[in-house]
C-alpha cells in the first residue's frame, strides 16, 4: 500500500434494529458513535467476540458507546445490528 493511502474501510451497513436505536440518539450521541463505527469500519477485527455467534461487541469506554456486529467473509461489509450511545 502506499503511503499516502490509509487502510481500506469496510463499507458499514445498519440493520433496522441499530437504525431504529440511531433515530433516538442526539446528535452529540450520534457524534460519538460515528467515530466509533469509522474504527471499526477501518478494523473489524476491534470488538470481542460474542461466544458461539458470528456477532463482535465493540465497546468504546472513553465515548460511552457500544456496536454489536458482524463481518462478511471477505471483510468488505460490516453490518451494525445494535447500537448504544
Amino acid at each position: 500500500m502506499s503511503p499516502e493511502h490509509g487502510a481500506r474501510r469496510s463499507q458499514v451497513v445498519m440493520v433496522e434494529p441499530a437504525l431504529t436505536q440511531l433515530g433516538k440518539l442526539t446528535a452529540h450521541e450520534t457524534h460519538r458513535l460515528d467515530r466509533a463505527i469509522v474504527a471499526i469500519s477501518v478494523n473489524p477485527g476491534l470488538g470481542t467476540e460474542v461466544p458461539g455467534t458470528l456477532l463482535r461487541d465493540y465497546a468504546d469506554e472513553v465515548d460511552g458507546v457500544r456496536v454489536i456486529y458482524y463481518v462478511t467473509a471477505l471483510r468488505t461489509i460490516t453490518i451494525v445490528a445494535y447500537v448504544e450511545a
